[in-house]
């Protein structure tokens, strides 16, 4: 009996090929950004990361700024993704604003938010990363707006939840800005439980105000 043969394994081609060139070099670069931060982040540290030659680096990302502005969009997309698929395993059970605003802390836990961070920074001096930045953020913050307001009351109105999430948020990363000092993460945590007291009173004065205005049945 002959034994069966094996199916012939497709090849990929060239569009591929450099499609997953790309995005080693550019998932290198942010492991680079959390390791090394934003200036220890060179060309050949990024290769040899990626496993690629310095010209197949060159090739695709000419400098240092190529390669950083590239890899802005691709980190974007990431922390747009991380939002979406997190939210879909949370439950909100019985304490919706509670859910929120610890989905809020694990969102925000883990490399992609300290390569957020560095590029943050760089960009105070650098107009090129400041005007990238600038371009995907409001994609991000649409995913995880999309994301926390599922846990929120529905009693707030739009504009109050995202008022409501847009405060947490900023809350939360001058939180984990200043945790990067001493890197005490549960030190971390207990701050932002205490700012979460306050960010539940502020979300129950916006839904008892809402249930007020409500005309009478």
């Amino acid at each position: 009996m002959t034994s069966p043969v094996a199916p012939k394994q497709q090849r990929r081609t060239q569009e591929q090929r450099s499609s997953e060139m790309r995005t080693r070099l550019l998932d290198a670069t942010i492991d680079c950004l959390v390791e090394y931060g934003y200036a220890g982040t060179t060309t050949p540290r990024v290769a040899e990361r990626a496993g690629v030659t310095r010209g197949a680096q060159v090739h695709h990302f000419g400098s240092k700024t190529d390669l950083v502005v590239a890899a802005i969009s691709h980190l974007a997309q990431l922390r747009a993704e991380t939002a979406m698929r997190e939210m879909a395993k949370v439950d909100s059970g019985d304490d919706p604003v509670g859910v929120a605003l610890e989905f809020l802390w694990e969102l925000h836990q883990g490399p992609l938010f300290i390569a957020t961070v560095e590029l943050w920074v760089a960009g105070r001096t650098d107009p090129v990363l400041a005007s990238a930045m600038e371009k995907v953020e409001p994609f991000v913050n649409n995913a995880v707006l999309m994301a926390v307001a599922r846990f929120v009351p529905d009693e707030m109105r739009r504009k109050e939840t995202r008022d409501f999430i847009y405060t947490a948020m900023d809350a939360l990363r001058g939180i984990l800005v200043s945790d990067f000092i001493d890197q005490d993460r549960e030190r971390a945590h207990r701050r932002w439980q205490r700012a979460s007291v306050h960010l539940r009173q502020i979300a129950s004065a916006a839904v008892a105000a809402a249930l007020a205005e409500r005309p009478a049945e």
